[in-house]
């Protein structure tokens, strides 16, 4: 048993001892040390432009250096349960569950690694749109809107519905919401997409099965401390009166807003508050992240850069599908992760098609699906 254990444990130090060498505790504390320096000028707290970047940069070394102390004393205490071991000890359940925790916070910590896009840090803006098909595909772009809430539930991120139009029937015709926590955005970023699903149709009386469509979207909040110029002359913005489930949620004023970028046609919107000012003021949060992500996309389709791997958001090329019926399975075309459980991943199990995407990444577009982790289902 205890041979078991420390060829089980063998990996895991390896990966401990990796991982501490990236994140090189000295080298943190001396960035840190600068950062504290220059944050200790009174001058720079009036200016929101320098400053902010600069806490965002002392928040991620303090929580480089947590983990690295995290990673020491796990790992202390794996060897202090070894040592008890081989002196005789009953430990061993101990020591399969330490390896085990240290195992899951060692995977997590290796995707935090893969996190170091310009944005991956920021909170992020999801947008889901149903395809052609009606009621049909208006459901399953409630179904995904549903998958991403508990996703981000689950991470203990929060949630704001920033615009909800209802289906006629049943389902959405569109939802955006902001996910709100440390790198949502870059967790999220390889969930721009077509979604198809496969299933039995619940609105079909013949009980035939159906193929449907949905669109998915993720943009990086932006913070002001970027600048996007936005001349008053390139947008119109309309108002309307919010159409929401009912009840004293709905507005009875045309207090929701919607604004339209004219040179790249690029529409947002948002009702959630009463306040029409507030709502313009969400909306623009909106447009602005949106039209970075833009000017991002255009970069990257000039540079052709490889890490560039959004498909074109037609229904002819779905990143993802998730088929009930006539076997059920989830499966991402791009990485080629799979996962068996799929009620599961529409409960907001999303963790092996994230991590999947980003060691694809980080693998300049190739898929690694042997790290994923063996917990696919």
């Amino acid at each position: 048993m205890l041979n078991d254990l420390e060829f089980a444990y063998t990996p895991v130090r390896d990966k401990v001892r990796d991982l501490r060498e990236y994140l090189d505790s000295a080298r943190l504390r001396k960035e840190l040390a600068v950062i504290e320096n220059k944050l200790s000028d009174p001058a720079l707290w009036a200016n929101a432009a320098l400053s902010q970047p600069l806490m965002r940069d002392r928040r991620r070394y303090e929580d480089q250096l947590a983990s690295d102390d995290e990673l020491v004393r796990r790992a202390g205490d794996i060897e202090a349960y070894f040592d008890l071991a081989r002196e005789g000890e009953s430990v061993e359940s101990d020591l399969e569950r330490e390896i085990k925790s240290l195992s899951d916070y060692v995977e997590k910590l290796e995707e935090r690694t893969m996190l170091s896009g310009e944005n991956d840090a920021l909170n992020a803006i999801v947008t889901v749109h149903p395809g052609a098909g009606g009621t049909e595909s208006q459901d399953w772009a409630e179904m995904l809107m549903r998958m991403y809430l508990r996703w981000a539930e689950q991470q203990g991120f929060k949630t704001e519905m920033n615009d909800y139009q209802d289906g006629e029937e049943a389902g959405i015709k569109s939802a955006t919401f902001t996910v709100t926590g440390d790198y949502a955005f870059g967790l999220l970023s390889g969930e721009t997409g077509v979604h198809r699903l496969v299933r039995i149709s619940p609105f079909d009386q013949a009980k035939r099965r159906h193929t449907s469509f949905a669109s998915v979207f993720i943009s990086p909040e932006i913070d002001d401390s970027i600048e996007i110029d936005i001349k008053p002359d390139d947008i119109r913005t309309d108002t309307y009166r919010s159409g929401g489930k009912g009840g004293q949620h709905v507005n009875t004023t045309d207090s929701a807003v919607r604004i339209t970028h004219i040179p790249t046609n690029i529409v947002v919107q948002c009702q959630n508050e009463r306040s029409q000012h507030k709502n313009r003021e969400k909306a623009m949060k909106m447009l602005r992240s949106r039209l970075y992500e833009y000017e991002l996309d255009k970069k990257k389709a000039e540079s052709k850069k490889l890490e560039d791997s959004k498909l074109d958001i037609n229904f002819g090329s779905q990143i993802r599908s998730y088929v009930l019926q006539p076997y059920r399975i989830a499966k991402d075309h791009r990485t080629k992760v799979e996962v068996g459980d799929v009620d599961k991943v529409l409960d907001g199990f999303l963790d092996p098609f994230i991590r999947g995407y980003l060691l694809m990444r980080r693998n300049g577009g190739v898929p690694v699906v042997a790290d994923v982790g063996d917990d696919l289902e």
